[in-house]
């Protein structure tokens, strides 16, 4: 289904999309798409065989962490993790501003004790000062404008010692095949909207490690500040992966279902001569940030 947003609106029309249009512009992918993001998260795996999700979940050491937060917690999937993981040992709290994720979260954590609000990271008044041992942010930080309130607030949050902690988009040139896959989707998208890709979605200084490191420390003063670059592989067949893919980029809903299917036929023939045996792979660059406050009895992960 083509997405119609504010913000495709301002993109179209060649104007630096405003943060209002943007988050009009996710709401409206999520509700249409809400979940999509797990599948291919969850398929993603490093060189000893991790997920995003659990190269968060590794950060949290119950010896010292009892109160977790989930920024854009989403469908719910690092929350579930931890709770498998942890159990009622954790007080696990995630927060969205999409009511279809949030629902899919409640279902999927109806069994635990996990408390979900709707609402943006910008504004958490319902958390009180220092609630929080550990704040996790799963690939949605790059999304998150105006990001330096977001960081703020997160601060706010933790405890002394605490840690926040982020997945977020890597260096493209350190993932063999991500250009192509990545050029192949923009090149559809740019045919209809010239300007997408131009205007980014969220604050550009969170998509490259230097940008990053200087972000967080303009916020996290005497705090540890480590940016890890990971490979992510997913391995499948080509129509598999090229359906995986594509729908992990939001570029893609702003195709019309025709333009979106001659999409996926070129990431096919793509994924169909890279393949061996019958599988291809893509490959994701991240980084996984870890904030850690100075002080507490925090572990070294």
């Amino acid at each position: 289904m083509k997405i119609k947003s504010a913000w495709t609106q301002q993109v179209e029309s060649g104007q630096q999309p405003s943060s209002s249009a943007l988050r009009d512009h996710l709401d409206a992918v999520h509700d249409n798409n809400a979940g999509f993001t797990e599948a291919f998260a969850w398929n993603c795996r490093d060189a000893n065989g991790k997920n995003s999700y659990e190269l968060l979940a590794d950060i949290v050491d119950q010896k010292y962490h009892s109160h977790v937060l989930d920024l854009g917690c989403g469908s719910g999937v690092l929350l579930d993790v931890c709770n498998q993981r942890f159990g009622a040992e954790l007080a696990l709290s995630g927060v969205d501003m999409n009511d279809s994720e949030l629902k899919l979260a409640r279902e999927r954590l109806a069994h635990s004790d996990a408390k979900f609000h709707q609402g943006t990271a910008q504004n958490l008044d319902c958390f009180a000062d220092s609630s929080f041992d550990v704040i996790f942010c799963h690939w949605a930080l790059t999304l998150m404008d105006p990001v330096v309130q977001v960081l703020a607030t997160t601060k706010r949050l933790l405890k002394e010692g605490g840690i926040f902690a982020a997945i977020i988009d890597g260096d493209s040139k350190t993932a063999p095949g991500y250009l192509k896959v990545h050029d192949i989707i923009y090149e559809h998208v740019q045919s209809k909207y010239p300007d997408y890709g131009v205007f980014e979605l969220g604050d550009p200084r969170v998509r490259t490690a230097e940008g990053l490191q200087k972000l967080m420390a303009e916020t996290f003063v005497d705090f540890d500040i480590d940016i890890t670059p990971i490979t992510l592989n997913f391995n499948a067949a080509p129509k598999i992966l090229a359906r995986e893919a594509a729908g992990f980029f939001y570029a893609s809903f702003v195709l019309s279902p025709t333009d979106f299917s001659q999409m996926l036929t070129d990431l096919e023939k793509y994924f169909i001569a890279t393949q061996q045996d019958g599988i291809s792979c893509f490959t994701m660059p991240v980084n996984r940030l870890v904030v850690r406050g100075r002080g507490g009895g925090n572990r070294t992960v």
